[in-house]
Formats: structure tokens, sequence, C-alpha cells
């Protein structure tokens, strides 16, 4: 049995679909950091798989018109009204990343601010209406809660 020790990267990673996907994925890179690990379009230039790195960290993501069954699961934030979750970013510096998101059109939706966690800390949608949360705050830097 794999161990989370012996894994080299996430274990959780999160995967998002855009009618856009080509524009995200340049989107992502630019304004939050990410880097292109993997990008398979079809001749249609539909994004049936991508991956993007940010340090340790993944996100899998794939267009809206890359018709399987799993992509009929799932609904777009601004197609429903709303999302139901969103990745956190682990971010060196939060003043720089919520400028570029700002700078690049992101709907900021929780204004940058000092935590009282630790660190400072945004929430944004990007331009397809996922949310995000960025923040300097680093859990797995931290000891573990007690139980």
């Amino acid at each position: 049995m794999t161990t989370t020790n012996q894994i080299a990267g996430s274990s959780v990673i999160p995967a998002l679909r855009y009618h856009d996907a080509l524009a995200a994925i340049d989107w992502l890179c630019r304004v939050f950091g990410f880097e292109r690990r993997a990008v398979y379009t079809n001749n249609d230039n539909i994004v049936m798989h991508a991956e993007l790195t940010l340090g340790n960290g993944m996100i899998m993501l794939g267009s809206v018109d890359n018709k399987t069954p799993y992509s009929a699961l799932i609904r777009q934030p601004r197609d429903v009204g709303f999302e139901t979750q969103g990745p956190y970013l682990v971010v060196a510096d939060c003043t720089a990343v919520y400028e570029r998101a700002k700078a690049a059109g992101a709907e900021i939706v929780m204004e940058l601010e000092e935590k009282s966690y630790g660190g400072k800390g945004f929430n944004c949608r990007d331009l397809e209406g996922h949310m995000w949360s960025v923040g300097e705050y680093d859990p797995w830097a931290q000891a573990p809660l007690s139980q």
C-alpha cells in the first residue's frame, strides 16, 4: 500500500472543466503561476485532458465540449449560478498574485487581507466562474491539530 510519504506529488488533484479550456490554461498559468505539464487536444482544439502543476500540486482540466460519461455529471459554476467547491493555492507572495488576478479580470469576491491564522489571502472567481482561494498560509508547514 502506498503511503502519503511515498507519493512524489499531491495525492488529491482537483479536476475542472472549462468552456474555453485553452484560454483557461493560459489564464491560470499567467495569473496563478501554474505550469503546463501536459495538454492533449483533438483536431477541433478541444482539450481532452490537461495537467497543470503548481509546486508539488496539480490540477487536471478539460473542455466542456469533451463529451464523456464523467462530463455529463458536471455543471459549470456560471451555468448553475454558484460554485460548490474550490481549490486552495499556497503561494509565497499573495499580494503579487492578487494584483495579477485583478489585472487579468478575476472577480475578487473576498479582498486581500491578513489572516488570523497566518499570512495573507483572498478569494476570486476565474474567467469562467470557478472559485479559487489563494493564500500564504501553508497547512503542511503547521503542526497537526490534536484530536
